[in-house]
């Protein structure tokens, strides 16, 4: 009996498994053969076929630029477009749930409402017979915030496609040295230029991928095989760039072109002891987002240009080096006359018809002057016998080319050119101990001058601090200082400074309009022909000015250049260096005195209490986790329009940033919320009021022309939400 009943389960066993092997075979041939899903009765011929296999691309978010505050300078965008499905035999396969639009009356009035269009507009483009539409400019751009509220209506037959814009929020910003990326023909966004271009590698990421087999209408039944890998996003990089120095330098630029006509302007602000570049820009430039660009060359590095009497610190530098300086000897400032040995090395004679004689700038005779007075005056015949009595052209050559010159800085990708030589004939080997005849780059100023105004140690300079992963900040690379030279001794460095000292702060100085009244100044000044095509361009003049603040512990070098009509005042209106001079002092702690010149200690900052206002000409306090009413105490006697953004009880974030110097009629913006707030009228607004709203907030904007605002959308009084990109108009 037991024996009959354990075959009875072996039977059971063997006819069940049977019946499973039957299925499954049956399965196999319904879906190879028949090409018919089992379980959905789905025809899966569309399934079979290897062209319906889809590969779908999930597009890498670019990394982030950002200023030495973390202040953004390049960030990607990520908006959508919608598309909407006509088809009407377009259905989602196992639910039997159509995935068109139906209804085309009912989805053109949400969507109208949503997006702000018109409905017939959107209306018509729902009545075309046509598989699928777009909604023209209406339904493209979308912040996320739309997107979600469209899907959360779950309206049949509308999808989207996402697209990624690279933007940047403080427009036309170091924009030569920054450069821009642009989307290429696979949507990817390349660098095209500057940074975006050297850091490329770095900042594009790496897209992910989906790969699935879809029917026709793109649907994927359930359990069919999905092979998916994330974007990794590129990573983040922080420049040495400072945001407030950055403005005030072009702001400068802005000032030279309306007082001189000027052609071209550049330059630069560095830290001499670390060779960190606070700021670095040129006039023309170009805004990013809008790519009108006239000139892509980078007048830093790419322009050498004869550098004029800034050049003659370095003929200075070898004489006191040599040790066979001493400024008290006196030297006839009268027209230099000179001959040539056999090596074709000058030297000067009482008179001769065979040369034009060194003069000084128009001709001036100072009689005998000492040498420290040579270099506070600017004598060009002093520099020449600096040269030729005190040392020979060969050891100042050999300093210029110690302090670097005429040679790359190879700096952080910057491209670059390394300037010109000119040095065989007697008058050119002259000519150099003034700084005419050959051409030396901005970039190569600054790594001489870092030498300069410290100990005597060179450094390069540099604008990349940091390049971080964008997931966990974690530090992919992080620059150091790098010693390039010790061109000079730290006693001859002390000397030099002691003369550019003078140079400004004696009353016979030729620098002395660039005095300040926040610190004392050391500098050079500067001014040369402009060497174009082969022969001088006739009535231009470059001007320049090289300094250091403050002049009793050098912290940062502070240099300018400008090319244009020849103006003898050049050098005495001086408001676009005072500019820039005052707010890096201001800006970096210099300040020693206020606008009015009174004595601002650091007792007494440090003395501040809650009820203690802030004033314009100080820096901004801190205000972030404080109530508005200790905040709005805090700039009660503040000459700005103060905008409270959100309706929190207590700022959760400030513009400008602490330390911020307040300028005279500044916005001035409080957040007090994270998610929303009311858009103000931005009527009249500049472009740098737009970009502190856009850093205040961190929402959305797009931004588009030159000039004010003109026009903003959404209107003014209306409630902004985190994701919703808010449109701006600029027009003269």
């Amino acid at each position: 009996m037991r024996k009959n009943h354990g075959r009875r389960t072996i039977r059971m066993i063997f006819l069940l498994t049977l019946a499973v092997m039957t299925a499954i075979a049956t399965n196999v041939f319904l879906v190879s053969v028949a090409k018919v899903h089992w379980r959905s009765g789905t025809d899966l011929s569309a399934y079979a076929d290897s062209a319906n296999t889809v590969k779908e691309t999930t597009k890498a978010l670019r990394g982030n630029i950002y200023t030495n505050d973390g202040t953004i300078i390049a960030e990607d965008n990520r908006t959508y477009n919608i598309y909407c499905i006509l088809a009407k035999d377009r259905i989602v396969a196992d639910k039997d749930e159509i995935a068109y639009v139906a209804d085309k009356e009912g989805t053109a009035k949400a969507l109208a409402e949503i997006l702000k269009a018109d409905y017939d507009t959107i209306l018509s483009f729902l009545k075309q017979d046509v598989w699928q539409t777009e909604l023209g400019n209406a339904g493209r751009n979308l912040s996320e915030t739309t997107k979600q509220r469209i899907e959360a209506l779950n309206l049949p037959g509308i999808e989207f496609t996402d697209s990624i814009q690279r933007v940047y929020p403080l427009g036309q910003f170091a924009s030569n040295l920054i450069g821009f990326a642009q989307s290429d023909e696979t949507g990817s966004t390349v660098g095209k230029m500057g940074l975006e271009l050297y850091l490329d590698n770095y900042l594009k990421g790496e897209d992910g991928y989906r790969i699935y087999q879809a029917d026709k209408h793109g649907y994927v039944l359930p359990g069919m095989k999905e092979e998916v890998q994330s974007a990794v996003n590129g990573y983040n990089i922080y420049t040495t760039l400072d945001q407030v120095i950055q403005e005030a330098l072009e702001e400068s630029f802005t000032i030279t072109v309306d007082m001189f006509n000027a052609r071209r302007a550049w330059g630069a602000v560095m830290d001499v002891h670390t060779g960190k570049i606070l700021a670095w820009g040129q006039y023309p430039s170009f805004d990013p987002n809008t790519l009108e660009i006239t000139d892509y060359n980078n007048y830093g590095t790419q322009i050498p240009y004869e550098p004029g009497s800034t050049l003659k610190t370095i003929t200075w530098a070898s004489a006191i080096n040599e040790g066979v300086y001493n400024g008290t000897d006196l030297v006839d400032s009268g027209p230099f006359y000179y001959e040539a040995d056999k090596d074709n090395n000058p030297y000067r004679v009482a008179y001769t018809r065979q040369s034009d004689p060194i003069t000084n700038a128009s001709n001036a005779n100072y009689g005998y002057i000492d040498f420290d007075h040579g270099l506070i005056y600017s004598s060009n015949v002093v520099a020449a016998t600096v040269q030729t009595a005190l040392v020979t052209p060969d050891i100042h050559l050999s300093y210029l080319k110690k302090f670097g010159f005429f040679q790359p800085v190879a700096t952080d990708g910057l491209p670059e050119q390394t300037g010109k030589l000119t040095f065989t004939w007697p008058g050119e080997k002259l000519a150099l101990s003034y700084g005419q005849g050959s051409t030396v780059t901005m970039l190569q100023m600054l790594q001489a001058y870092s030498a300069v105004f410290t100990d005597g140690t060179m450094k390069k300079p540099y604008y990349i601090d940091s390049i971080r992963d964008s997931y966990d900040n974690s530090i992919i690379y992080q620059a150091e200082t790098k010693i390039t030279g010790n061109p000079i001794t730290a006693d001859t460095a002390k000397q030099l400074q002691g003369l550019l000292y003078r140079t400004v702060n004696d009353d016979d100085g030729t620098a002395r309009a660039d005095r300040i009244p926040e610190c004392k100044v050391m500098g050079k000044t500067g001014t040369t022909q402009v060497f174009l095509n082969g022969s001088y361009l006739s009535g231009y003049t470059i001007a320049s000015f090289m300094s250091a603040i403050p002049a009793d512990n050098p912290q940062v070098a502070v240099y300018y250049c400008f090319e244009a009509p020849y103006n003898r005042n050049a050098h005495w209106k001086t408001d676009a260096t005072k500019n820039l001079l005052r707010k890096t002092a201001m800006r970096l702690g210099f300040a020693q005195n206020t606008e009015e010149g009174t004595e601002e200690t650091g007792e007494a900052a440090v003395e501040e209490t809650q009820e203690t206002p802030a004033v314009m000409g100080a820096d901004m306090p801190n205000l972030v986790n404080h109530t508005i009413g200790y905040a709005q105490s805090k700039l009660s006697g503040v000459d700005a329009d103060v905008l409270v953004l959100g309706n929190g009880s207590s700022v959760i974030a400030q513009y400008p940033t602490e330390g911020t110097y307040l300028d005279n009629s500044e916005k001035v913006f409080l957040v007090t919320d994270a998610q929303s707030f009311v858009l103000p009228d931005m009527t009249g607004w500049t472009r740098k009021d737009v970009t502190a709203l856009w850093q205040a907030t961190q929402f959305g904007f797009k931004l588009s022309g030159e000039g004010v605002v003109t026009e903003q959308t959404p209107a003014a009084g209306t409630t902004v939400n985190k994701g919703d990109q808010i449109e701006v108009t600029f027009s003269s």
